[in-house]
Order: C-alpha cells, then structure tokens, then sequence
C-alpha cells in the first residue's frame, strides 16, 4: 500500500509503498477513501523536518537538554548515534481519514466489514484504528464530509472546555479550518460569534455562517470592535484557534473578555502571559488537549476501556459520533470548507506549498482498486537465503538503533523485517539491506531460507513468538524478558523440550559479553564472589507501557533480569536463593527502586540495586567484585579498575554492553552450528530469579529457587 509520510532527516515528504497493517485485537481495518490535510498541525511538521539541524534544536530546547544529559552519561558517540537514528525514523502524516471497514479484530465487535467509519488514521490506503478512535458515518453523510470528524472535533472538545451557554458572545481568534467549525458550532450553541484573521477570503466565508468578522490586518484595534459590539461589556469566552509565536494574541483576549470571563487555547501561540492581565479580571484560561477526553490514554485509545458515560459525557469517540450527527442534521455544514480534492497519487500539489493563500481544506481522493499486501518486496533480484538467514519481529527503535547495526557489523543477511503497522518495517528494512518487509510476522515463519528469528516486540508478546517460532523450527533471539511469568516459562520449556534440543533459544543478555564483563571474569578467578551491580536506571513515567503489568511487566522483571545474569556470568554459579526489599512504604510488585539479594550455589553472594530515583548525572551503570583479597570496579562500560589484582591497574575505552560481541557470536553459531549462545539453563534460572524477587517483595520472605 501507499503511504504519506515525513522523512526528519532530510525534510522529503515522500508516497512510500509500504506493507499494509495487520488488524490487532480491539482494532478495525480500514480501506481509505478520503483523508484530509491538517495545513496547521502538518505544516508544523512538514516544515520541522525540513529545518536544517540548528533550527530543529532552536525549535526543540528540551530536547538539547536531554542530549546533553545523555552525553554526560553515555559519552558523545553513542548519544549522536541515538540522535541520528531517531532522525532516520520518518513520521506517518495525516489523523483525518473516512473510509470502509474491511476486517475486525477480536474484542471490535460493536464494527462489521463493510461499515464506512470516521477515524484519525493517517494518510495511507489501509489504516488498522482502535475501536476507540473510529465512529460509523451515518448514511446521509459523505465520506468527503466525515473526513473532517477529527478535526471538527478538535473544535468541538475547544468549546466543551469553553463551556459557553445561550446568548452569550464568543470571539474566535483564527479562522482558519478549526475555527470556522468552531464558529458554526458555536452559533448552533445560541451563542452570538466574533471572529478575527488576516485573510480575507476567510473572512469571508466566515461571514457567510452568520460570524461578525474583523480583518486583523485592516481594521483597526480588535479590542474596540469587540467592547463595541458587546456595549462595553467584553467578550464572555474567547477560543484562540490561530497559529503564532508572538505572545499579543493572549494579551487582546484578556483586553477584550468581560471580568470573570474565559479564555480556551486550542491553536499555538506563544504562552508568555502577563499575570496582571489575568488578576484584574479574575480570567480563567485553559488549554484544549486534542478530540476529547482519553486522548493519550494508554487504556482507553490502545486497550478500548471505554470511560461510563454518567461520569465522562464526552469522549474522543463519543466527540466523534456528536460532530457526525452535527452534519447529518446540518448543524454543521463542512462542504464550503473543501478548497481542493487531489489524487493521492498527486499529493506534493498540497505539500509543496503548504503557505498559499486561499485554502481552508485539503482532501486527498484514495484509489478504489488498491489491495492491502502484508509484505513488499525491498532488495532487487533473488534474496541469498538458507543458513544464517535472518527474520526480524519488531521494527521499533531498539531494533532500529543496535540490532540491525550489530547484524551488518557481523555481516548477518537478514530477509525479513516484520512490524504491525507496517511503515517501520518498510524503513528499517531499507537500512538492514533486507530483502523484504512485512506485516504479518507468519510469513516469516514460513519461510524456510529463515533459520533465526529475533522477537523484538513488547514484552507481553515475548512468550507467544518464542513457542511459534520453536515450533516452525527456528533458532529464537528474544529480547530480554523471556517472558512475564511462571506460566510462560512452562510452556516455552515445553516447547523447547519438544523441539528435542534442534533449535536454541538466545535471550538478550548481552552485557556478559562486553568487554569489561569478560575482563571481570578472568581477573576474578573461579572461587566465590561478593557483587555489587548498581543500575542508576532513571525515571519512567508511571503511564509508561514498561509498568503495565500485562504489556511490560514492571521493569524489574523487564530490565533488572539484564543484571540477575550479569551477576550469575562473573559468579559462574546458578542463582538458589533471592530476596528483594523495595523502597517503601507503599511498594509493590512494579516497583523500580529496588534491592535484590541472589545467593549462588558455589556460595557467591551478589546485591543488584536497580533504583529510578538517582541524578543522571551519576553514572548509569557500576559493577563492584570482590574476591580474593581483590576488587575490581567497572564504571559505565567504559572503565575498569583494579585493586590488590596482580598484573593489572585499569584499562578504559569506548562504552560497549557486548551487543556487537553477542550478534556476533549468535551469527557465527546460526550458520556453523555449536553451543548455545547462553545455555538455556541459564536463561531458564535467570528468569526464576527474577519471578522470584516479586514473589519476595510480595511475602517479605526469602524464596528459594
């Protein structure tokens, strides 16, 4: 399928062929018909994309500062790898699309196949949309008008927050496309309408919807019209809809509002406001986030947890469903607001110039012939499969930043790149040089030139590939968890066992084959050990997947394991014993800060602290061994120094966790043959530890493995 989408790098705006989307549970798929052009919010980002690198950092500030933490910590290489690599990932265009349903996933129940629906799937002929995000289109509706639901909502959720009621007078500062369905749906509410832009021909087509307009570049003070119109009294509510840098937009509309009165950003102006504006008048002021309630929502966009309607009236969707209705009564009239209707195919007529005068709407017509193909071929000519061969499961930015530059470097030939959606994987597998990309992770399966499969997905998706590829008889590389729980681990082991040992099962552990770690090992000798692992690992934001105990599984389980292994790798014994203590006094099992406490079979005792409460000033990582009247302290992966070891002091060089060094080795394995990168028993008692530590903090005991 075709897809619109913004190259950051470079600033192209490019009609990409990717994979179509596979339908996930709670989702619908959706044929495209019309889509339509954002010129505020797409320009934004079209124009971002192509600032040169000081103009995207003067736009960005708090992104240099994070960068500038990054490279006290990481170092300066890496951090500019991260950059640029984050850079190379394009941005999918468009949230404004009507078109058909034509497959529903499970738990979608209230859509059928062959429905037409609204949604804010993007530019791009087949979109996968959650069940929260997509209304139907009534009959009387067309798909030219439902393509403006989402942004009409936009307008819609502005005015909720406004909360104007009958008679009173609203200005509307903007009238561009946002700010004219806001004043038709403000005028529906009673209200008597002001609206202000500089340009004429909206000011026109305002004026027909029955709006009292004031050219902002010819007619004088706005805040006199407004006081005139109102008889001294001032504006009861102002909705700023307009797009600018300077900060007098939100100076006139605390001039022109009556005391008490409220004021709703839902456009982009500069926010440098004066508070004696704001004291004298005891003005309210808000800012509008997006369609409506649930937006940026994990649960209810992503996991279709509906809010009851008795304590949430007003959702996306149901903001959605309200704007729909809006048109089929004709309360809201969108078809004077379709400057342009362009073939997708002749897209570069909207986006090449974004700024010409004239346009209010932008929409783009979808071919009706096009098919949706889970996989598109990337290489020309005949991919060189058979040993080695690899698939990928996952194309997000741990793929993108160190799998598949840890691949290339080891000259690993991978033919497939999978992900959902579709586009990442199309993008990836440019840069991989593989030979396809797809949606649907069966195809690789099924192929048999694929020997091994890296999983690199959420965590709660871990434990299914790994069984499906096992079963199809493929050598795995998980991502590191193996899985979230007992139950998991069971059925991986079944599978492995019924797999009779012919394939192996890799976990991404690398940090034992970093350079330091290896050093360690060696320096330490083989008696028992003390070890102090300390993860100085920073905050996550509570909302963030990581914690969701069904898609993450807490970052204990999700990141601590990394260094349960570590430990197990220098003490060169199994772990027998754990016991965890969180900091408290409300901990539970998705806890970060934490203490956990493994004893090993040959009497090694090791102590990870993984805490999200540190300064990242501090560094990120510290290994302590103590053994034989020595102690070694590696800091950060780029240091190691020695105490009381004979022969050696220190040794330092470039930060490196063993990533290129385990791809390397898992690589030579897949096409020679050999021992498992990491015996499976090993993985198998990393993960029971790390199931155990829970199981610890929720007992207060000591669990034995």
């Amino acid at each position: 399928m075709k897809q619109i989408i913004q190259d950051l790098k470079n600033g192209i705006t490019k009609l990409e062929e990717v994979p179509a989307p596979a339908v996930k549970p709670g989702c619908i798929l959706v044929k495209t018909s019309r889509t339509l052009v954002s010129l505020g919010t797409e320009r934004m980002l079209v124009e971002f994309g192509r600032a040169s690198l000081v103009e995207k950092a003067r736009q960005q500030p708090e992104r240099v500062k994070q960068v500038l933490d990054k490279m006290r910590t990481d170092g300066i290489m890496p951090t500019l790898e991260a950059v640029f690599n984050k850079l190379n990932q394009p941005l999918p265009l468009g949230y404004c699309n009507a078109g058909r349903v034509i497959a529903v996933g499970a738990g979608a129940g209230e859509f059928h196949v062959g429905d037409r629906v609204a949604s804010n799937g993007g530019h791009a002929e087949f979109v996968c949309v959650p069940k929260n995000l997509a209304a139907k289109i009534p009959d009387s509706v067309s798909d030219d008008e439902a393509a403006f639901t989402v942004i009409s909502s936009i307008a819609l959720q502005g005015i909720r927050n406004l909360n104007p009621q009958f008679g009173e007078t609203v200005v509307v500062i903007g009238l561009g496309l946002i700010g004219i369905v806001a004043a038709q749906l403000l005028r529906a509410n009673g209200c008597r309408v002001i609206g202000s832009d500089f340009d004429l021909e909206k000011i026109k087509l305002a004026e027909s919807f029955g709006v009292q307009c004031f050219n902002s570049g010819r007619d004088g003070d706005f805040v006199n019209f407004v006081e005139n119109i109102t008889g001294g009294t001032g504006a009861d509510g102002v909705l700023i809809t307009a797009s600018s840098s300077g900060d007098d937009i939100i100076h006139q509309s605390c001039l022109m509002s009556r005391k008490r009165g409220r004021i709703v950003l839902v456009g982009v102006v500069g926010m440098n406001m004066r508070r004696d504006d704001f004291y004298k008048k005891e003005l309210s002021f808000q800012v509008s986030c997006s369609y409506g309630a649930g937006r940026y929502d994990d649960d209810y966009e992503n996991k279709g947890i509906d809010y009851p309607i008795p304590y949430v009236r007003w959702t996306e969707k149901r903001n959605f469903e309200t704007v729909l209705y809006a048109m089929e009564s004709g309360t809201l009239n969108v078809k004077p607001l379709i400057s342009e209707t362009v073939e997708l195919k002749d897209y570069m007529n909207i986006y090449g110039d974004m700024r010409k005068t004239g346009i209010i709407a932008s929409l783009m017509k979808f071919p009706e012939d096009s098919k949706p193909e889970k996989c598109i071929k990337i290489t020309d000519g005949n991919f060189n499969g058979g040993p080695g061969c690899f698939g990928i499961i996952g194309a997000g930015n741990f793929a993108s930043s160190t799998i598949v530059p840890c691949l290339k470097s080891a000259g690993a030939r991978i033919k497939y790149i999978s992900s959902a959606q579709g586009l990442h994987a199309r993008i990836l597998a440019e840069k991989a040089g593989a030979g396809a990309a797809a949606s649907d992770p069966e195809i690789i399966l099924k192929d048999p030139d694929v020997s091994t499969v890296i999983v690199c997905t959420r965590h709660n998706l871990h434990a299914r590939f790994v069984k499906n590829i096992l079963a199809a008889g493929k050598n795995v590389f998980v991502e590191k968890p193996l899985c979230l729980n007992a139950a998991e681990l069971e059925e991986i082991e079944k599978a492995y066992t019924a797999n009779g040992g012919r394939n192996t099962i890799t976990v991404g552990f690398n940090r034992r084959f970093a350079p330091l770690a290896v050093k360690i090992k060696q320096l330490s000798g083989r008696g028992p050990k003390n070890i102090i692992a300390t993860m100085n690992a920073g905050f996550i934001p509570p909302d963030s997947w990581v914690h969701d105990p069904v898609s993450g599984g807490g970052r204990i389980i999700g990141e601590a394991c990394h260094f349960i292994d570590l430990c197990s790798y220098i003490a060169d014994s199994r772990v027998c014993s754990v016991f965890m203590n969180a900091l408290g006094p409300d901990t539970n099992e998705l806890t970060d800060n934490a203490s956990i406490v493994l004893q090993y079979e040959n009497g090694s005792n090791a102590v990870v602290n993984y805490f999200s409460n540190g300064s990242k000033a501090y560094p990120k990582e510290r290994i302590e061994v103590f053994a034989g009247g020595s102690v070694l302290v590696l800091d950060n992966w780029r240091s190691l120094k020695g105490y009381g070891v004979k022969g050696f002091s220190s040794c330092s060089g470039r930060l490196d966790k063993g990533h290129k060094a385990q791809f390397a080795l898992l690589k030579e394995r897949t096409e020679k043959g050999g021992v498992p990168v990491i015996p499976f028993e090993s993985i198998k008692n990393t993960t029971l530890a790390s199931f155990a530590a829970i199981e610890s903090l929720k007992t207060g005991k000591r669990i034995e493995l």
